[in-house]
């Protein structure tokens, strides 16, 4: 399975309304802070809500994304965006 993202692809996300939170529901596609690094974004798929955060998912775990599997559920602080749409440079064609 390819993943959902290529490189290059440009993302479009929603960041909140002043200072509200992200609405997230699952199975969303998200930019969230690393849990471990906060200087890194990660863009994964929300899975489910647990009481410490989303747990999410790699939407191709063959190529060894780091997830929810490997760092527990990301607190929704961490939470940066949803993603509302995607766009790709004009010399790559789908």
């Amino acid at each position: 399975m390819e993943p959902g993202l290529m490189p290059g692809d440009r993302l479009i996300a929603w960041r909140g309304f002043r200072s509200r939170a992200v609405h997230v529901a699952a199975g969303q596609v998200l930019v969230a802070r690393h849990p471990q690094d906060a200087g890194m974004l990660i863009v994964k798929r929300a899975a489910w809500r647990e009481a410490d955060g989303w747990w999410v998912t790699a939407d191709n775990p063959a190529a060894g994304g780091v997830d929810s599997f490997r760092l527990g559920p990301v607190p929704s602080a961490l939470i940066e965006g949803r993603v509302l749409g995607r766009y790709w440079p004009v010399w790559r064609h789908r």
